[in-house]
Order: structure tokens, then sequence, then C-alpha cells
């Protein structure tokens, strides 16, 4: 099957073909990408550092930022360097690796936020157990199991994908490699392959969003018998939490949940999760909490 694999080289559409908007989109696109790490990079820090930030939600909203950062940068920086480029190319293995990572880093992140959801869910409606559900090691293996998640549903999905024999057309109309786009290229009828990826991006994402809405559900039912102060403090927590959910599926849905389209709209769509989603959740969680507002001030304001 591997001699049917002639082409090694795919030339990548990207997201607008005008040379000018093109570089208009490399000035608005490469200071999002450096606010997306410096943002993650600096909740990484405080958390990592600040003494008032041990609890079990800011362990989890560290390890967020690092696979938010892990994420952008798996498609990003190479979009940004090919706004530049006359001619965009990837080799085949790049193009799977691209895929690979991106898949790890989006799955990673999806389990990330139903563990952040469970964490909520502990925090408000079984208080007195909190710290004893939620222990150290509880914690560890939560994270572990995000990144593990990741990692064998995009192991699934490249080897779904290597198989597939590329013998003619080249040109992927995207500005980064996802699977339906290459699916188009194989010489070869992918609808089985299609059913595999729906499947199971589809299952997770649809297990994953259960869990999340039911958790809310269950939390926003049971502030009913909280203090004022009480349900402000969750309400706030859960709404940063709650945004930050809609912001990722809201377009993983409308890209993945659908048949095919050769649209501009999947790109402009596909480029508010790749590239806005990553850089607006430092911003959403530090804006709605205090803890981390005064930690980020007594961190930085030491080192002035």
């Amino acid at each position: 099957r591997a001699s049917t694999n002639n082409v090694t080289e795919l030339i990548i559409t990207g997201l607008f073909q005008d040379p000018k908007v093109q570089k208009v989109c490399f000035v608005l696109f490469l200071p999002v990408y450096l606010a997306t790490v410096v943002g993650n990079g600096l909740i990484i820090v405080t958390v990592s550092v600040s003494k008032s930030l041990c609890s079990p939600m800011y362990f989890f909203l560290g390890y967020l930022s690092l696979v938010e950062i892990c994420y952008s940068s798996s498609v990003v920086p190479k979009f940004i360097t090919d706004l530049l480029a006359k001619v965009k190319t990837i080799s085949l293995k790049g193009c799977l690796a691209q895929i690979f990572f991106f898949h790890f880093f989006a799955v990673t992140e999806i389990l990330l936020l139903v563990v952040m959801a469970y964490d909520r869910y502990v925090a408000i409606c079984k208080p007195l157990h909190y710290m004893n559900i939620m222990s150290r090691q509880l914690c560890h293996t939560l994270v572990a199991g995000s990144w593990l998640g990741g990692f064998i549903h995009s192991i699934i999905q490249v080897l779904n994908t290597i198989q597939l024999p590329f013998c003619g057309p080249n040109v992927i109309d995207h500005y980064f490699c996802d699977l339906r786009p290459l699916f188009k290229l194989a010489c070869k009828d992918t609808f089985v392959e299609g059913i595999v990826v729906l499947a199971n991006s589809g299952l997770i994402s649809l297990f994953s969003l259960t869990i999340l809405v039911s958790s809310y559900v269950i939390i926003l039912t049971s502030l009913r018998n909280c203090s004022a102060e009480g349900r402000r403090k969750a309400l706030s927590t859960c709404a940063s939490h709650i945004t930050v959910v809609i912001l990722f599926f809201g377009p993983a849905i409308f890209i993945y949940m659908r048949p095919s389209s050769t649209f501009t709209g999947d790109k402009l769509v596909a480029v508010f999760y790749t590239v806005i989603t990553p850089m607006l959740n430092p911003i959403i969680y530090t804006l709605r909490n205090a803890e981390v507002k005064i930690a980020m001030r007594k961190l930085w304001g030491k080192k002035e």
C-alpha cells in the first residue's frame, strides 16, 4: 500500500488568497498567538509559585493553560509563517504529525474541562468532603487520565489515516492539516474512515458535553440552598468555566458534527477555535477570579 503513496509533499491553500489580506492577518494573528503564550504562561507560573493558589481548581487551571499553549502551538506558528510564504507546503509526515498533536491537545483539553466541572461539582455540592474527595493523588490521576485519553484518541485518528493511499491530488483546502481536508485527497473512498473519525470525535464530544452540562445543571440547582455570598462566588466561578466550554465546544461541534463542506466559513470558524479561544481562556479565568488577580499582583509586584 505504501507504493501508492507517491505524494510526499502537500500544498496548503491557506485562509485567504490575497497577499495583502494575508499580511493583515499576519499583523493581527501574531500578537494574538504571543498573548496566548504569555497569558497562559503567566497563569502556569502564578499557580505553581503562589502559596494561596494550592487548591485543586488552580492545579487543574495550570494544566489547562499548559494544554492551551501546546494546542495553539500545534497549528498557529506554522499558519502565521505561511501567511508570509508565496507557496505554503507541508510534508505528508509533517501533516500527519500536525493532525496527531492537534487532536491530542484538543481532546486533552476537553477531558480537562470535564475534570474541572467535576471539581466544581464536588466543591459546591459536597463542600465538607471536598478535600477528602479531591486528594492530591486523585488530582494527579485525573490529569494523567486526560493526557492519556487525548493520546489514545489521537493515535486512533492517525492510524485510521496513515493507511490511506495518496497518489494524485496534493492541495489541501485549509490553512492547517486536519482529517477532512486530507481525506479528500485520498485515492479511495474514505466513507469508512470518515465514520471512524465522526465516531471517535463525536463520541468524545457528546460524552464530555453531556457530563459538563449535567454537572453544571446540578451545581446551579444546588445553589438555591447556599447563602447569597456563597451563591455569588460559586456563580462567578461557574460562569467562567461555562464560557470556556461554550467557546470550545460551539465551533468544534459546528465543524465535526455535520457533513463536510468547502465553505470559507469552516476555515473562519476553525480560526476562532485554534487562534482566538486559547488567548481568551486566561483572560476569562483571571478577570472573573479575585484570588488569581491578587496572587498575580503579589507575584509580579515582588519582581518589580
